[in-house]
């Protein structure tokens, strides 16, 4: 499904002047951009690299598969596609950011990681200074620096602006010291940006500040969190009079309350569910032509099971809609709001019942939970029945956190609730 989202009056094919949406279809331009798009992933995308991702449990795909793929993009100058163009970016449209997504997801290419990308770079570009960009940026870039994300502490996750961990300032260091919690591949890391507290006499949103701090000193200990899949992805941080310099400090003293929220509408809805979803509901499809049902025949062929992933389609695709929508938004200048608690809070949730529909068609054979990392190469162990089995338990109990990070379900309701439905 597709739609033409309209910015101004043109040639044949475009929109009238001022309209939104027209029909279901993309422009001609749009269309053009999108047989490039798959033109350049039939060339660059490797099949180790396309194999390494749908054979990774986790939520997110090792530094050797996803900084390749990396690398690849950036090569191309097609990294950044969400940045300012005077940053880096691509200056694609709402449109062409949407199109890129869905071809990648549906070659299969391995997600990027998100912290340096997605998170931390649009901050930068929003509220840091020249001098700071010129400092990061080209780091994220070309991948010589990884980043995790210093936000959740024990006691502070949900309610983040209850957080502790404190940033003393001493001539032009912060000192800083607490801990973090779920840091998502801080054993990779060489920076991490934190929420620190600055100033403990106001209310709680208001003495924050958000930091940049290099990981390799004595003052940081990593200690691995690892999942029940035998994942090591998170880990907690510890600090102890680590140090960085003020120079590091992203905005005003006190302002991180306010970038932290940036971020968050980034994280949460930066990028779009759908098109991963559909693509897992179609290898859902494949699997269930394949799976004997014990009786006669495959599972495919029982009215249950079809009726079973036509309901996830309908509801992937009716997510894609409301992305859609969403894009509308952006191409008239408005910002994502509260609609990117929306998407999440629906994507995570279907993610969740395409994972629980995977383990029915498999059965038995989804019962195995290798602990050897990583399940693709030459060394990986092997499966039982098919990789598709061998991964889907992994998948299904690392995915549950999806209802949980960048804000549970419960934080996004209450988002909708409020500035939404104005309850």
């Amino acid at each position: 499904m597709s739609i033409t989202i309209c910015y101004d009056a043109g040639s044949a094919g475009q929109c009238a002047k001022g309209t939104d949406l027209v029909d279901m279809d993309f422009s001609p331009a749009d269309l053009a951009f999108r047989d490039e798009v798959r033109r350049f992933l039939a060339d660059s995308l490797p099949d180790r690299l396309r194999d390494g991702a749908r054979r990774s449990p986790g939520v997110f795909v090792d530094p050797d598969i996803g900084l390749e793929w990396h690398r690849i993009l950036n090569q191309k100058g097609w990294l950044a596609y969400f940045w300012p163009v005077e940053d880096g970016g691509t200056g694609w449209t709402p449109t062409q950011k949407f199109i890129f997504e869905k071809e990648c997801a549906l070659a299969g290419a391995p997600s990027l990681s998100i912290m340096g990308l997605r998170l931390v770079g649009p901050v930068i570009c929003a509220f840091g200074t020249p001098e700071q960009k010129q400092r990061f940026l080209p780091g994220i870039l070309n991948a010589e620096d990884f980043w995790c994300q210093g936000y959740s502490e024990p006691g502070s996750g949900s309610d983040l602006a209850s957080l502790k961990t404190s940033a003393r300032r001493e001539g032009g260091e912060y000192v800083i010291n607490g801990s973090k919690i779920w840091t998502t591949q801080a054993h990779h890391a060489n920076w991490i940006f934190a929420l620190v507290r600055t100033d403990s006499s106001g209310k709680k949103q208001q003495g924050i500040s958000f930091v940049l701090v290099p990981m390799d000193q004595p003052g940081i200990e990593v200690s691995p969190i690892v999942s029940m899949s035998g994942d090591h992805e998170v880990n907690q941080v510890f600090f102890t009079d680590a140090r960085t310099p003020v120079d590091n400090r992203i905005g005003e003293e006190g302002q991180g309350w306010t970038i932290a929220k940036f971020l968050l509408e980034n994280e949460r809805g930066g990028s779009c569910f759908a098109p991963r979803l559909l693509r897992n509901i179609d290898e859902l499809t494949a699997l269930a032509e394949q799976q004997p049902s014990g009786l006669n025949g495959a599972l495919g062929g029982y009215q249950a099971t079809r009726e079973k992933i036509a309901r996830l389609r309908i509801e992937a695709e009716a997510l894609e809609v409301t992305e859609l929508r969403i894009l509308a938004e952006l191409a008239k200048g408005r910002t994502p709001g509260p609609q990117t608690s929306l998407t999440k809070l629906l994507g995570a949730n279907l993610g969740q019942r395409v994972d629980e529909l995977r383990l029915e068609l498999l059965g038995y054979d989804a019962l195995q939970l290798p602990l050897e990392r990583p399940l693709y190469g030459n060394e990986a162990p092997e499966p039982i029945g098919s990789d598709a089995a061998q991964v889907a338990m992994g998948r299904y109990l690392n995915n549950r956190a999806s209802t949980i990070f960048g804000g549970s379900n419960e934080v996004q309701k209450n988002i909708i609730a409020k500035s939404v439905l104005g309850l």
